[in-house]
């Protein structure tokens, strides 16, 4: 009997149509059974955490992150609700208030398509069936905590302009002889017999307003004067331009036109200082005076924002659906232009193509990444960066995309194909100079084919995990490093329906939070839950927490009934009592549960859920027989290496179970065998190896099942058999 072992789980869940593929380089850790387990980078696989209940929401909710940096304490979840938005805190999930100004306008189904981007304090939401929205939040005002603000941005705001200046001219050339000639325009002048008339010009000036932030008004109305060309001026020769002051103004500029534009003659500072005397300066013609521009007037509401090169970049718009215009640079909210245009001022683009591609995504990487409907494009420029007149598009791939919000993962950009049937990958390749990437649903294809992504999130730390939530409430989970050529799927069911996740930083990893539809004791209720933090090496197992919408009760007085199940009245749960799992109970009225026995210390209660992992069956080809398909097989002695773990079953695949859903829930269990170190007392976690023996038939397609549905860890790092190989039926 050869001795074969599954000893690297990355491959994840497949479709079992790879089942004969066994030509594949990793088809040994591919897994017909993945639930509610998680592959790791390094090759194990371990049980998800369970979730941990924090707070009953007053309908269904929709979740974003606000991350002002990586510290927890700066980190908050935005729970949009039907009619007001909550806010919670991301360190414990308290609610630390609600949203003031307007509720959002956004309806239930739409907010799946809201796309935002987020800069400091402030973030920004566009969805092409409303205006551009902010939702900023302002310095602690008292001792309740920050102040949040939602409210639509309008574009282009400013202190006002100041009034229109007064302009006096006066000549340096000035004798005794001399008078103005109002009609002519002219002095006439008998300076030193050098001049018997000198013709004069139209001189207009201009003045503008600068606030505290260097933000610059519109500028005031000409005021023109007739006087000599400023090449004819003499010594002596001024211009003094005065103004009246403007509220909240620090300095002001002044601008003098020349050959038909206004360009930069100086700046007045100070707030009280509304006078300047112009003698003779050059215009610089690379500052001039702004003219308001708003591209998203009469409802033209964008689809996408982003921030690329220090500017709000916009796009796909009702009226342009292929347009992407950007801010001016570092001026998020303002689009006035100069005139002539200046490399800072706003940049308006059209996407050509074949036909028109809806911009549906952007995204900055380097370049500015445009997700259409039919092919994914690169803006970038032939300098340093975009400008009015130097943009350049470039082609990079023709999947085309839906309009959920891409993943930038290390050196790679993720994003939902146009049909929303793959999942794809955009990464710099060296062979081709360009972009390109891999379907990471080709493995999988039946668990995003015919259903829709809601919505996504990125958690970094501690496995690389993305977390998918799919429109009938299953959650998926990709484990995602793309230099190591891994992308292993998951599937992750609850009692109930996961509505919405975001991941924000914790202390030690990051942490994904939930809003799940659940129904308890015969109502629909939305809970907002938190993926608990995996199980650390130095703790032990009464820190477990494998249950979904979980609480943690501390029994310090050894009482038999303990409470503080309320959410759960009911229902079934399953109960970890200082490290020993007491089965399930039905949650009383009062949230309480009787204990069959009653130490002080930590006791855990929620949902249970069973996490399942099976191999394909083995496959290959051998010296003797040649392929092994369709040939029976019957396993021996079964060594499981297990880290940290305690509790499980294990049970063998029947004739006719590959490719059957659920395949695992009739069949016949076995408990895996633990032993206390020492008599009398409970089970420690174990890391070492168990032997088992599987009770298989001579199937075609037997594989090893392995379940956990206890509330205690269960991390496999590999498992290995003896197999028998018979003959052909």
């Amino acid at each position: 009997m050869p001795r074969v072992s599954w000893h690297n789980f990355t491959g994840g869940l497949v479709t079992t149509t790879l089942a004969s593929r066994y030509d594949l380089q990793k088809f040994g850790t591919f897994l017909q059974a993945c639930t509610n387990v998680i592959p790791n980078i390094h090759g194990d696989i371990e049980r998800r955490p369970g979730m941990e209940y924090i707070a009953t929401l007053s309908g269904c909710a929709y979740l974003l992150p606000f991350q002002f940096s990586s510290a927890p304490e700066d980190n908050f979840i935005l729970a949009f609700q039907c009619s007001c938005t909550i806010v919670y805190c991301g360190t414990n999930g308290c609610c630390v208030g609600c949203v003031v100004g307007c509720t959002h306008p956004y309806c239930m189904n739409h907010l799946c398509e809201v796309d935002y981007a987020q800069v400091a304090d402030v973030v920004y939401f566009a969805h092409c069936c409303y205006p551009l929205y902010k939702l900023s939040r302002t310095d602690k005002s008292n001792a309740s905590g920050y102040c949040w603000c939602m409210q639509c941005v309008a574009l282009n705001q400013s202190l006002c302009a100041p009034s229109t200046p007064t302009v006096t001219a006066t000549c340096g050339m000035v004798c005794g002889c001399c008078d103005w000639n109002s009609q002519l325009g002219c002095y006439n002048c008998c300076y030193c017999c050098e001049y018997t008339m000198h013709l004069c010009s139209c001189l207009g000036y201009k003045v503008s307003a600068v606030d505290c932030d260097g933000i610059e008004s519109l500028p005031s109305c000409a005021r023109c004067i007739t006087f000599r060309y400023p090449t004819d001026w003499v010594a002596g020769d001024h211009v003094t331009v005065c103004w009246s002051c403007v509220s909240g103004a620090c300095e002001y500029n002044i601008y003098r036109d020349s050959a038909g534009y206004y360009g930069l003659i100086g700046v007045a500072c100070g707030c009280t200082c509304t006078r300047f005397v112009d003698e003779n300066y050059e215009p610089d013609m690379t500052v001039t005076p702004k003219e308001n521009w708003n591209p998203f007037e009469s409802n033209n509401n964008p689809c996408s924002v982003t921030f690329h090169h220090q500017r709000l970049t916009i796009g796909g718009t009702k009226d342009a659906p292929s347009s992407f215009y950007m801010s001016r640079t570092g001026d998020f909210e303002s689009f006035r232009k100069s005139r002539p245009l200046q490399d800072d001022d706003p940049v308006e683009y059209m996407v050509s193509s074949n036909a028109v591609d809806d911009i549906h995504w952007m995204a900055s990487f380097g370049s500015l990444f445009l997700g259409t409907s039919g092919a994914e494009y690169t803006a970038d420029s032939s300098g340093a960066a975009i400008t009015p007149s130097d943009v350049r598009i470039n082609t990079q791939s023709y999947w085309g995309s839906k309009n959920l919000k891409p993943l930038i993962i290390g050196s790679a950009i993720l994003h939902e194909q146009r049909l929303g049937s793959h999942i794809r990958e955009i990464a710099y390749n060296w062979e081709i100079d360009g972009y390109a990437g891999n379907d990471l649903s080709l493995l999988a294809p039946e668990l995003v084919e015919g259903h829709k992504i809601t919505q996504w999130a990125y958690q970094q730390s501690p496995g690389s995990n993305i977390w998918i939530v799919r429109d009938d409430g299953v959650l998926l989970c990709l484990t995602y490093m793309r230099e190591q050529n891994i992308y292993a799927w998951s599937k992750h069911t609850t009692k109930g329906r996961v509505i919405s996740v975001c991941v924000l930083c914790g202390e030690s990893e990051d942490i994904l939070w939930l809003v799940v539809a659940r129904q308890v004791n015969g109502q629909e209720k939305y809970f907002l839950e938190r993926m608990h933090l995996r199980l650390q090496e130095d703790e032990d197992v009464t820190d477990s927490f494998y249950v979904d919408s979980g609480v943690v009760i501390t029994n310090s007085n050894r009482a038999t009934t303990v409470c503080g199940a309320c959410h759960l009245c009911g229902e079934t749960v399953s109960v970890l009592n200082v490290g020993s799992p007491e089965g399930e109970q039905i949650v009383g009225v009062n949230g309480s549960i009787t204990l069959q026995y009653a130490p002080s210390g930590k006791v855990v209660i929620g949902l249970p859920y069973d996490s399942i992992i099976s191999p394909l069956p083995i496959e290959t080809d051998t010296q003797q027989a040649g392929s092994t398909t369709g040939m029976h097989r019957a396993y021996g002695k079964t060594t499981i290496r297990f880290h940290r773990s305690l509790g499980g079953q294990y049970a063998a695949t029947k004739q006719g179970d590959l490719g059957r859903e659920d395949f695992w829930e009739d069949a016949e269990y076995y408990d895996i065998p633990y032993l206390p170190e020492y008599w009398g007392e409970p089970c420690k976690l174990f890391t070492g190896d168990i032997d088992v023996v599987l009770p298989s038939g001579q199937d075609t397609d037997t594989s090893i099942i392995l379940k956990q549905s206890q509330p205690l860890p269960f991390r496999i790092t590999s498992i290995t058999t003896n197999v028998d190989f018979g003959e052909t039926p």
